[in-house]
């Protein structure tokens, strides 16, 4: 269980931060980029949770982005936990595949209500599902940041591919808020050329 008794400690000072394992790291690193996108990513999906309120479809979704949210915590505790050559020890949180899975399966039951694509669709229409979009736009943010980190760091490879499936989790819950409210917001594309 964390306990934190005194939110400063004045380690970081000099521009770095500490890992789970006791390593020391520049807040400036590729690993630090990755592990803040992540937060704000969650943060992100917290003013989500906060617009969906009492809106209709809100029971359908706030468990799901609830447990999505500490899952991020989760995913933030895995990339700040260097992977190494030896086992991981008992306490290293990582993402496991069953993770990925069930994000998977919430993906396949939304999409079974949602009419096909005819068009890209514009991040907006209401604000919860504004909101949604802009948490999926975050985790994109963060899916990047965690690459490049695989490309200097060895990493957990279902860390990756729980932050791809999220953003389409994301956008599927997004248009699924969506449909509660008349439907997606189309791109009409070159629709103001000849305004």
């Amino acid at each position: 269980m964390v306990k934190l008794n005194k939110i400063y400690t004045r380690t970081g000072d000099a521009g770095d931060s500490g890992l789970v394992d006791g390593s020391r790291v520049s807040k400036a690193s590729a690993r630090m980029i990755a592990i803040g996108d992540v937060d704000e990513a969650n943060s992100a999906l917290g003013l989500a949770i906060a617009h969906l309120g009492a809106h209709a479809g809100a029971h359908r979704h706030h468990a799901a982005l609830l447990r999505i949210q500490n899952e991020l915590f989760d995913l933030g505790a895995d990339l700040a936990t260097p992977v190494t050559d030896a086992a991981d020890p008992d306490w290293a949180l990582r993402i496991v595949p069953a993770q990925v899975d069930r994000l998977e399966r919430e993906i396949d039951a939304m999409n079974l209500d949602l009419a096909p694509l005819a068009s890209f669709i514009l991040p907006g229409g209401s604000l919860a599902v504004a909101a949604i979009h802009l948490a999926r736009a975050t985790v994109r943010r963060a899916e990047r940041a965690a690459v490049a980190l695989a490309a200097e760091a060895r990493i957990n490879p279902p860390a990756l591919t729980y932050l791809n499936r999220l953003s389409d989790h994301l956008f599927v819950s997004a248009r699924s808020v969506a449909s509660d409210e008349g439907g997606d917001v189309l791109w009409r594309p070159g629709a103001t050329r000849e305004s």
